[in-house]
């Protein structure tokens, strides 16, 4: 029986060949942490342009310029997508519109003022708002005309109204108007307004018009009329 010499080592153990590990789910790397709030602002873009039932996941993933693989990761499929944009777009913006009801308390000019202003800036800075309801809300069958008129109108229109009523009751508000019809005035002044700024922009040159210069122009058409005279 043969024995080591004294210099020599002992033979070394191999060392098992460690396997490379393959990733594991979660999000994908090299993604940044607004993704998906890229891939949101990509939607509203697709669902004011084409429409809601007229958006592709294909599209929207264009827009994106993601994968519609990466779309389904995030979302599920086009119905979650929506409810998505419902709760994490319309309903905060909407929500941020109630401030004039609770800061004018019982003065109807502050309360006007207040919503017209309240209005057209939060449409002018996000320019898929105004477009988005015409499509979707104004049109028969429109994705989101259910959810004006059981979510958003009693929180905005009806509170409105109720609160114009109480101003003429209080008589500091004309009483011949329709405090229902004074609602859809505003937003016909406010939503209208804004969702045809493209339009009426490139027809009178008015480029030179801003958010105050709007503001300013609705309130004095609300507050003063047109003074019409006879010749």
């Amino acid at each position: 029986m043969s024995s080591i010499p004294p210099s020599a080592s002992p033979p070394r153990t191999p060392r098992p060949v460690a396997k490379r590990r393959g990733r594991t789910p979660g999000r994908p790397v090299g993604e940044g942490a607004d993704l998906r709030e890229r891939l949101l602002d990509a939607t509203v873009a697709c669902f004011a342009r084409y429409g809601i039932d007229g958006s592709s996941l294909r599209q929207i993933a264009t827009e994106a310029g993601v994968t519609p693989a990466l779309l389904h990761y995030y979302f599920g499929g086009k119905e979650a997508l929506v409810e998505a944009v419902i709760e994490e777009r319309l309903m905060p913006v909407t929500q941020g519109l109630r401030g004039p009801l609770l800061q004018a308390g019982d003065d109807p000019r502050a309360l006007v003022r207040g919503f017209v202003r309240a209005v057209l800036t939060t449409a002018l800075a996000h320019p898929w708002l105004p477009q988005l309801w015409v499509r979707e809300v104004l049109h028969e069958g429109g994705g989101l005309r259910r959810l004006m008129q059981e979510r958003i109108g009693p929180m905005l229109p009806r509170a409105l109204a109720e609160r114009f009523a109480q101003a003429q009751a209080q008589g500091r508000l004309n009483p011949r108007l329709d405090p229902r019809l004074l609602v859809v005035s505003l937003i016909g002044q406010t939503m209208f307004m804004a969702a045809s700024a493209p339009i009426w922009r490139g027809i009178f040159d008015a480029d030179d018009v801003d958010v105050d210069a709007l503001c300013n122009h609705v309130l004095v058409l609300l507050e003063h009329g047109l003074e019409l005279r006879d010749g």
